[in-house]
């Protein structure tokens, strides 16, 4: 089972600022049928104008995954913890007990981000943060783990969650296949470029909700850039 979440049909809302779509039901855009995806939650789709961006707030029990796109994020917390990640890099913050952060678009150019929350397996542990770049070589023709739960996965960072998010990136006609076990629930977000998965064609920013498809096939119909969220129910 995909289903196909066009992008011009998301919520969201537009503050000047930041101009946010949710595929999921977020602040003010509440819809039950889209409460999350198995465990996960949240995929916000951020657009962030020069020299602004979050004030420091406070989060807890939830792994946050945030996806550059475009730009870049300064990040500061209340551990002390200070990083800017740029285009095609990854950070995590496992809020565990408690933390407060603030995340600035520092650029004079407008940031684009995905933001990610994912249900941890586990509650009250220290909170953490950290960042790492991922060359988009690597990830060429392939899906590779950036942020993970799973031991194996010991090159992503690492999630309090069983769950991986991975990316990828696609020439023009290039395919890549992932395989899904049984029960998981999958997302796949083109960040650019459109691309068709299992049949089903994806524009850039769709959506995709994914059940029991035990091998996903993603082909570019033009050159592509691709995050995937496998996730436990």
């Amino acid at each position: 089972m995909i289903e196909r979440r066009p992008f011009d049909r998301l919520g969201g809302a537009d503050h000047g600022w930041l101009n946010a779509k949710h595929h999921f039901s977020f602040a003010g855009y509440n819809e039950q049928a889209r409460m999350g995806w198995g465990a996960l939650r949240v995929w916000n789709d951020d657009t962030i104008a020069p020299h602004t961006g979050f004030p420091p707030h406070p989060h807890a029990d939830m792994e946050i995954i945030t996806y550059v796109r475009e730009g870049a994020v300064s990040h500061q917390d209340s551990l002390g913890n200070k990083g800017r990640t740029v285009a095609g890099d990854v950070q995590v913050m496992s809020a565990g007990s408690g933390i407060t952060h603030a995340e600035y678009n520092l650029e004079d150019t407008t940031t684009r981000i995905f933001q990610i929350w994912i249900i941890p397996d586990t509650h009250g542990q220290p909170p953490s943060w950290g960042t790492r770049p991922f060359p988009q070589g690597e990830r060429a023709g392939r899906f590779v783990a950036l942020a993970s739960g799973f031991p194996d996965d010991t090159d992503a960072l690492p999630l309090r969650t069983d769950a991986r998010v991975l990316g990828a990136t696609l020439k023009a006609g290039e395919t890549a296949e992932y395989a899904m076990a049984p029960g998981r629930y999958g997302y796949l977000v083109p960040a650019r470029g459109s691309v068709e998965l299992n049949g089903v064609k994806l524009e850039a920013r769709d959506g995709a909700a994914i059940r029991d498809e035990p091998t996903l096939r993603v082909t570019a119909l033009e050159d592509a850039e691709l995050v995937l969220v496998d996730a436990a129910a």
